[in-house]
């Protein structure tokens, strides 16, 4: 089994993670605005505890998004300051895979629908299929809630069902059970070892973030014409 740190930024939760050995340990911090600040010293106390450096670890994985602005820079940057220092590949995950294999942990799902809160509006979502390995039946998208539209029966998680009840609840697959999923470093060490099984690993100098959103930052008169067209 490979050593694989992973780390997690792109919500309210900053996580750091270690599966060495075949043993799987976390820290995690909830409502911390700087994540910058908080996941360094999680990373070291994960080393101590095993009993390794960073060198020893085979690659270093993080949720490169969707998510956060800054919390997927941060994921990206961190990981790759760190990857280039024990000189050791990078694995990039997507956020929403997290959250799916969280979901499929906790209820057994193999269709699952991950939607999470896109803040202005709309949501990030993708729905994957799990046959001994994940497949993706819808990629990662950003829209309204109206336009989430599964391709089968699904079970849906992930914090964007509660930021946007009121657009989900007449929703076929909507459930409440899952809401409060988020994604979570301790899912990207496991997926990371898979994919750096698989040979899914990328040279620290490529790291990046994953953006669906062309545009961050609107104007003062585009929020205000966004918010009339959600409202309406």
């Amino acid at each position: 089994m490979s050593t694989i740190l992973a780390i997690e930024t792109s919500a309210e939760r900053a996580s750091a993670a270690l599966l060495h050995r075949d043993t799987l340990i976390f820290r995690e911090v909830d409502g911390v605005t700087t994540h910058s600040q908080t996941i360094l010293p999680m990373v070291q106390s994960l080393l101590q505890e095993a009993h390794i450096t960073l060198k020893d670890c085979d690659a270093i994985a993080y949720g490169a998004g969707p998510g956060s602005f800054t919390g997927v820079r941060t994921a990206c940057g961190i990981a790759q300051g760190l990857a280039f220092g024990a000189q050791r590949p990078v694995i990039p995950l997507v956020t929403l895979l997290a959250v799916a294999h969280v979901c499929r942990e906790k209820s057994g799902a193999s269709d699952v629908l991950a939607v999470m809160d896109a803040r202005m509006g709309e949501v990030y979502w993708a729905q994957y299929r799990y046959e001994q390995e994940w497949q993706i039946v819808v990629p990662p998208t950003l829209s309204v809630p109206s336009d989430v539209i599964p391709v089968r029966e699904v079970t849906a998680c992930g914090n964007g069902l509660r930021a946007y009840a009121a657009d989900f609840k007449d929703k076929p697959y909507y459930s409440p059970v899952w809401q409060d999923l988020m994604p979570h470093a301790a899912q990207l060490a496991v997926l990371g070892a898979r994919a750096f099984a698989n040979g899914q690993i990328v040279d620290a100098a490529r790291a990046e973030p994953l953006y669906l959103r062309n545009k961050v930052a609107l104007t003062t008169l585009e929020r205000q014409e966004k918010a009339e067209r959600t409202a309406a």
